[in-house]
């Protein structure tokens, strides 16, 4: 009898296995394709390393600025996708080593759940029948495919996902992104820095919508644009015609032409084929439903990350893993959603945490908000040879307790944490002013914003 059975080794999975093992408890972990879910192997990671040679060959390229001359600089589109596969493999190994040293049973292939009764929990996997007290539900989400009209039928040739644009051979001349989201942007960056025609096709009136601060997502739009990246805004796709998508804007119908179209509209969270109807565990609005302590319906039984619909980010399944663990072994814990950051890696990077202004007005909160420019950090200036960004704080208007920071600007995804550090602690502008900040650092810029705010 096992303390807990995971099924899914993704973040919330495969954190929660390594804490649960540390602590003493007896875990089985099932993953029926490599460790490290879609985080590691087909999202985050990959896509990050790629961003990562892109923003080195566009350093390389405009090292002129810095009074560095490197001459021709070229690419090796095989080298960068194949550096990708190697990076992949050393970190899913990472985790396999991990998993080990606490003592987890990893087993791979498709769990499904025969149902529970009063000898514990039953998972059946590669004909081996295992029964654990508790179950932890880690089975992820998966690509969004739109119902548009020839999509399904050119899916995995003309038309690609998240998951199969990582494993293209060679770059595309031209690509078509249907949907400006955090997804879409990253690649549209991407294959903008190698020099490929790229168009963003967006149903919503601005990129990056639902969370982002609206401001700052036009600033990037603005940032794109000017590199070459084609928006068609408040536009619907209607069909997909082989290389070309037709869409609808202002009652007008137009064709873009793509080598390869990437269609990335969201995620949905995979509920079926693991049997999970043989545990009556409820649902809603097609995630796995739970309360702060990442409880179902059904006791002794767990769900975290994309499955429950909820937050589909990394750093959130983690999280919601170790709430799982610290429950079960006696800590008493839950699940906290007004700090959790979201990060668009593209270059240059927004990073934001909590309140937005948008948000802020729907909701009906009273705040007082401040922005500067990335430029007033001496680190920036010295970094970012004409470039520019910007600092955005909120705060509460009655108490000056920190509700929301959004940044646009290099390296603000290793910024943000400060800012969720503070919402979580509830810190306020006067706290904040008493912190040492390293100078010179770009993250000054949030101390500098926090003053203005205090003027």
């Amino acid at each position: 009898m096992k303390d807990l059975a995971i099924i899914g080794g993704g973040p919330a999975g495969y954190v929660a296995a390594e804490r649960a093992g540390a602590k003493g408890l007896n875990v089985v972990l099932f993953e029926k394709k490599a460790l490290g879910g879609v985080c590691l192997n087909e999202g985050c990671i990959p896509t990050k390393t790629l961003l990562y040679s892109a923003k080195v060959y566009d350093t390389a390229r405009h090292g002129a600025k810095y009074g560095v001359e490197a001459g021709e600089v070229t690419y090796d589109f095989g080298k960068i996708m194949g550096r990708k596969d190697k990076v992949v493999r050393k970190l899913v190994g990472g985790i396999g080593a991990k998993m080990k040293g606490a003592g987890v049973e990893v087993v791979k292939g498709d769990a499904f759940i025969r149902g529970r009764s009063a000898e514990g929990i039953e998972v059946e996997c590669g004909g081996v029948s295992y029964r654990a007290k508790n179950l932890l539900i880690c089975t992820g989400s998966e690509a969004a495919v739109p119902p548009i009209p020839g999509v399904r039928e050119a899916l995995g040739d003309t038309v690609v996902t998240n998951r199969e644009i990582l494993s293209l051979k060679e770059r595309p001349e031209a690509l078509v992104v249907v949907g400006g989201g955090v997804i879409g942007m990253e690649f549209a960056s991407f294959y903008n820095s190698l020099g490929t025609q790229v168009t963003v096709v967006e149903m919503m009136d601005e990129i990056l919508g639902g969370g982002m601060d609206r401001e700052i997502s036009a600033m990037l739009r603005d940032v794109y644009a000017k590199k070459g990246v084609t928006f068609h805004l408040s536009a619907r796709v209607v069909e997909v015609k082989g290389n070309e998508v037709v869409f609808e804007k202002g009652g007008v119908t137009s064709v873009v032409k793509g080598d390869k179209i990437l269609v990335c509209v969201g995620r949905r969270p995979v509920t079926a084929g693991f049997g999970l109807e043989n545990l009556g565990v409820e649902l809603y609005r097609g995630g796995i439903k739970v309360d702060e302590r990442m409880r179902t319906n059904v006791p002794g039984v767990f769900a975290a990350g994309d499955v429950t619909g909820f937050s589909l980010l990394a750093h959130t399944a983690s999280r919601e893993g170790e709430v799982v663990v610290n429950n079960l072994t006696g800590r008493k814990d839950r699940m906290r959603y007004d700090a959790i950051p979201g990060v668009v890696y593209t270059n240059p990077e927004i990073a934001a945490v909590g309140l937005t202004e948008e948000s802020g007005k729907a909701k009906g909160v009273e705040y007082r908000v401040a922005s500067l420019p990335m430029a007033y950090a001496g680190r920036f200036v010295a970094e970012n040879e004409g470039g520019n960004g910007l600092c955005k704080v909120l705060v509460g208007a009655k108490y000056g307790e920190v509700l929301g920071v959004h940044m646009l600007g290099n390296p603000s995804s290793e910024m943000i944490y400060g800012a969720c550090m503070a919402i979580e602690q509830e810190m306020t502008l006067k706290e904040l002013e008493e912190v040492v900040f390293p100078h010179p650092t770009v993250s000054e810029i949030f101390k500098e914003t926090i003053f203005a705010l205090d003027e």
